[in-house]
């Protein structure tokens, strides 16, 4: 198996530290507020990596942190007139509703920082008695960056280019502008805890390399995130991990790929900031997760609302082959595969999780069976089987194919198109003939088909070739 390692920038073999066992540690989300689509990817990536992984036959400790204390969570606390406990326990409620209903299966562990500020202190302490941090007049610790000699070996950037294009942050405090803060004073009234540098509260750097090295150890064989982590914050996790410890982090670096909406970066400020919860309140869950796996883990995705036609018509072609067929019930473990589809499915998830190469498998296979249920044969079953059990490496091809043909979510688009028809019949009464082409051709893009008539205008799913 080959994956793709950050730090090196290339693939690389994957030699577990302990054969047989993967430890892999997940940046989570900062609870102050719901999760949004660049949440929904780094979730559904990680669990699809770690369901593969599992398939494989390898032994997974997956940990996935919380960072449940922060400058913006004290902030939206304040704001909503709520305590912090009150608002990250609302959110993390939120965020496994969210996270379940994508089908994401849950971490083995999910520490959250105000459960290690011990173990964060500790780790502080060796590093100010290493000289790698300092204590300022202002009761913050800061980390010595130019100590650590391979800072800057993640992202391939070098020191005094980060100090001469930088914007860092001017503060008499440092004795040099690049080092960061590992422990903040507390301000009155803000959430604290007591530290022999006085009472205050983790930097969010440090509160990952205390979290991942005491659920998995010193060195483990995983680390992943979003793409906006690789700098500063996994940068300086290597930093303060590697020079708290004198030994190797992490051997693998993995990093999903962005979320642009429209070809657009997705930003509040741009109008087009979507929660996991905005979009699953109009589209099945199961047609987003398709989304979010049939692109590459590591590059980018467009959210649109055509890309989200294109993954329910194909998830359609999937389960139309699928029904009328009893599956014949087959194991999800794919150590050692069977069939030719199984080894080329393999294949492409051996070579750095290859989602697009192994859903084309599974098309191959809902040809196949197509073509035994039209001949009655006897191996559509088994090829039945065969296309649910790996569509379910993915975390997809659930559901009954009936409930996702004609389900709630199917009547929700019959109700859709519906509409779509009686505006364009208004359209076409006012003689307004191009709201009424470009409806028409709109529908015809979800592969909708509209068949008029004296009688009135009829219309036909077309799903496409399977």
């Amino acid at each position: 198996m080959q994956i793709y390692n950050t730090l090196t920038r290339r693939k690389e073999p994957l030699t577990p530290r302990e054969p047989g066992k993967i430890g892999m540690y997940v940046c989570g989300m900062t609870v102050y507020d719901y999760c949004h689509l660049g949440h929904a990817r780094v979730m559904v990536a990680f669990d699809l990596i770690s369901r593969y992984l599992r398939a494989r036959g390898y032994d997974v400790t997956y940990v996935r942190n919380i960072t449940d204390i922060d400058d913006k969570i004290l902030k939206r606390a304040a704001d909503n007139n709520e305590s912090i406990e009150a608002l990250t326990e609302r959110m993390i409620g939120a965020m496994h509703e969210d996270e379940t209903r994508l089908g994401v299966l849950p971490p083995d562990a999910e520490p959250r920082a105000t459960g290690h500020v011990d173990e964060i202190i500790a780790m502080i302490e060796v590093l100010i008695d290493k000289g790698y941090a300092y204590p300022a007049a202002n009761g913050d610790v800061y980390y010595r960056v130019r100590e650590f000699a391979d800072y800057g070996k993640l992202n391939n950037r070098r020191l005094d280019d980060m100090r001469s294009g930088a914007r860092v942050e001017v503060d008499d405090n440092k004795e040099d502008p690049l080092d960061f803060v590992l422990w903040k004073a507390a301000k009155p009234e803000e959430a604290h805890w007591p530290s022999p540098w006085g009472k205050g509260r983790p930097g969010w750097h440090i509160e990952c390399s205390a979290m991942s090295t005491c659920s998995l150890g010193n060195t483990f064989d995983i680390h992943g995130g979003g793409p906006d982590l690789t700098f500063p914050h996994h940068e300086n996790e290597i930093a303060q991990s590697e020079a708290a410890t004198g030994q190797t982090y992490v051997n693998t670096w993995m990093h999903a790929g962005a979320v642009r909406v429209d070809e657009e970066k997705m930003s509040k400020s741009l109008g087009n900031f979507f929660t996991i919860r905005d979009v699953l309140a109009e589209h099945d869950p199961e047609v987003v997760r398709y989304l979010l796996v049939a692109s590459h883990y590591r590059s980018a995705i467009s959210y649109s609302a055509d890309s989200l036609v294109e993954a329910r018509r194909s998830l359609t072609r999937l389960y139309t082959a699928l029904e009328g067929v009893e599956a014949e019930p087959m194991a999800t473990d794919v150590a050692d595969p069977q069939s030719p589809c199984a080894r080329r499915f393999v294949q492409a998830m051996d070579d750095d999780f290859n989602t697009p190469e192994a859903l084309a498998v599974l098309f191959e296979l809902a040809r196949e069976l197509n073509r035994a249920k039209a001949e009655s044969a006897a191996s559509a079953p088994r090829l039945a089987g065969e296309l649910r059990a790996l569509g379910g490496v993915l975390g997809i091809l659930s559901q009954p194919p009936g409930a996702f043909l004609h389900g709630e979510n199917a009547a929700l688009d019959e109700a859709h198109i519906e509409e779509q028809i009686a505006r364009r019949a208004a359209a076409k009464a006012e003689r307004d003939f191009a709201l009424a082409d470009a409806i028409r051709d709109e529908l015809a893009a979800e592969g909708v088909i509209l068949k008029d008539s004296r009688e009135g205008t009829r219309w036909v799913f077309q799903a496409g070739d399977a």
